[in-house]
């Protein structure tokens, strides 16, 4: 078992629109965790579906400035796009083009090889509606002694089956180590609030539940274990809450990849680097996973511009 991390899931091109204009920037949930790992001092290797275009070459690019491995999934239908439209609060609205939509990963032997030595295979806004794909991956983790993580990250603009998609996630999830989900995930697959969702997740045997819920901070309930800690008062204002739960995931995941927590203290600090990651990503703009203390050395009235 090598000592990396693997990250499976999606790679776009976020445009952003809002009333100051358009700008563009490498995103993606997937991809914002296997920078973010990086960013953290974890070796990281991100599987995405990538088109022969543009788009690709600034995924690329930017993806070998942070020392992210690559093995790109090749895409017919081009690189993945999401134009998202903020609210006054910072929240964005996606709207995602055809390639997003009908995205898949090619589990062919290298990518397969990847998956099979991973210390830790983590899953991020996955087509769990695509049962054929879910089928792949599933059987891709068959006898790997890696330890699985998991945020389904649902989209409704790329969501074609809600009940397939849960069906696809839930097939997963009962084998993790660790899932991420959030209130919006909770509204938008099930319907329910989010501790309803974390007590069924709790039920289906997954070992380590992050339940992220915006402003009012987060849990994180692991067995006999629940920590709760509120959002991180940081330097700075709020300036775009968007990869907020991806930074969380990522130092989450990259505490786990260190050690397992011990106890409720162990589990207690964990959560708290989590929310500190989180808060000070969303002291910038883009969804790039930021140091809570980096904060020190930048001029916070500049943040953002």
């Amino acid at each position: 078992m090598s000592n990396r991390v693997v990250v499976i899931g999606d790679a776009l091109i976020d445009e952003l629109r809002d009333d100051s204009g358009v700008r563009e920037f490498v995103g993606g949930a997937a991809l914002n965790v296997a920078v973010g790992l990086c960013r953290l001092g974890v070796p990281t290797t991100l599987i995405a579906m990538l088109g022969d275009d543009e788009a690709a070459e600034h995924i690329r690019a930017y993806l070998a400035d942070y020392g992210v491995q690559l093995l790109a999934s090749p895409s017919p239908l081009g690189s993945s796009r999401a134009v998202s439209t903020r609210s006054a609060s910072g929240e964005p609205a996606y709207e995602f083009n055809a390639a997003a939509q009908a995205r898949s990963i090619d589990f062919g032997v290298e990518i397969r090889a990847a998956i099979a030595d991973a210390g830790i295979v983590v899953v991020s806004c996955f087509p769990f509606d695509n049962a054929e794909q879910t089928r792949l991956l599933v059987e891709s983790l068959d006898g790997v002694s890696g330890q699985l993580a998991i945020d389904p990250n649902p989209r409704s603009g790329m969501m074609a089956d809600r009940a397939e998609f849960v069906r696809g996630f839930e097939a997963l999830a009962s084998r993790a180590a660790l899932v991420k989900v959030g209130e919006d995930d909770s509204i938008l697959l099930y319907g329910e609030p989010l501790d309803v969702l974390r007590v069924r997740l709790v039920d289906l045997g997954v070992d380590a539940v992050l339940a992220t819920q915006g402003s009012s901070g987060a849990t994180l309930e692991a067995g006999a274990i629940t920590v709760t800690r509120p959002i991180s008062d940081l330097p700075g204002r709020i300036v775009d809450t968007m990869g907020a739960g991806d930074a969380a995931f990522a130092a989450a995941v990259a505490a786990l990849f260190d050690r397992w927590p011990a106890d409720q203290e162990a589990w207690g600090t964990v959560l708290e680097r989590a929310m500190d990651v989180a808060a000070a990503t969303c002291r910038f703009e883009g969804a790039l996973l930021r140091l809570p203390e980096s904060l020190s050395d930048v001029d916070l009235d500049r943040i953002g511009t």
